[in-house]
């Protein structure tokens, strides 16, 4: 049954569609490869040797920019060392990831957009998820993240997430850190390939406008102009095909449960590789210069600090 299929990749027409997209030309793509390997063996403070698929999928994500592909890579590494709250302990047995399976989904769904993007959507299942919580959901996502630079083998044409808002209480914004939810954005931001297209925010409600104006100042301009509220269901239509969409979300899909599961499943598969991938993060006393100034790179500025929710 393709419900359990986890990242289902494209072929054919989209398959050129999507390298015409990346920027992706495959008879200079190996060099683009070595130059990127021959780079890391030449830092000190980074990782020698890693796989040429992850490589590759960082190149994809910068579209074949050698500066851009470092720039990412360095901040990739620099955030595993930087963010242990979420880069460290990635059991999905562990009781605190286990117990979110029933607070929280977030997977991607396995088949992609006509125009070959990945989408993935967002819910809480539970009112009485805690702010307490939010770096072990943090660390789910870059967990799946982190499959994914591993799994998506041929690239895709971009993320389309869609957030369902309806657990989301005053409650909640109440209790957030700016300080975990500025390290999850830059994480996802700078230090992770993601060519992020759409977001699109549904079952809405005043609370949610107010969290996405606390959010706005940590994203980038271009993503700020590609954030979507809907007011109805029906109109996701427009953006994502029914055929992909779950049928919580009006469409004929598989069930978002389904593919929660088989991503748990997965994560669950990858333990031991979790466990050896820890190791893997820059070391900021090799680093040529300064090494990275932390407080620096997650400074919050202190008008967020005394952000009053009504």
């Amino acid at each position: 049954m393709a419900s359990a299929a986890t990242l289902v990749q494209p072929s054919g027409e989209m398959w050129k569609k999507i390298r015409v997209e990346l920027n992706e030309d495959v008879n200079t793509r190996d060099r683009d490869l070595a130059a990127i390997k021959e780079w890391l063996r030449k830092q000190p403070h980074l990782p020698d040797q890693w796989d040429d698929g992850r490589i590759m999928t960082f190149l994809r994500g910068c579209s074949f920019s050698l500066e851009k592909c470092k720039r990412k890579l360095d901040m990739y590494f620099t955030m595993r060392a930087a963010c242990p709250e979420f880069f460290t302990n990635r059991d999905v047995n562990r009781p605190e990831l286990a117990e979110l399976v029933t607070k929280v989904q977030g997977a991607p769904l396995p088949g992609l957009t006509p125009s070959g993007r990945r989408v993935t959507i967002c819910r809480g299942l539970d009112k009485n998820i805690d702010a307490d919580q939010l770096n072990n959901v943090f660390k789910l996502a870059l967990m799946m993240g982190d499959v994914r630079l591993k799994e998506e083998l041929e690239g895709v044409g971009g993320d389309i997430y869609i957030l369902d808002a309806s657990v989301v209480s005053p409650s909640h914004l109440a209790k957030l850190s700016p300080s975990a939810i500025k390290k999850f954005l830059i994480c996802v931001q700078e230090a992770y390939p993601v060519k992020l297209k759409e977001v699109h925010v549904v079952n809405t409600s005043p609370v949610i406008e107010t969290l996405i104006n606390f959010i706005k100042p940590f994203l980038k301009d271009k993503i700020k102009n590609r954030i979507f509220i809907h007011s109805d269901m029906n109109t996701l239509k427009n953006y994502v095909p029914e055929e992909m969409l779950p049928e919580d979300f009006g469409g004929t899909g598989c069930s978002l449960n389904e593919v929660n599961s088989a991503w748990m499943k997965k994560l669950d598969d990858y333990t031991e590789w979790f466990k050896q991938q820890e190791a893997i993060k820059a070391n900021e006393a090799l680093r040529p210069g300064n090494p990275t100034n932390y407080d620096e790179l997650f400074g919050i500025d202190g008008s967020f600090r005394q952000l009053s929710i009504d």
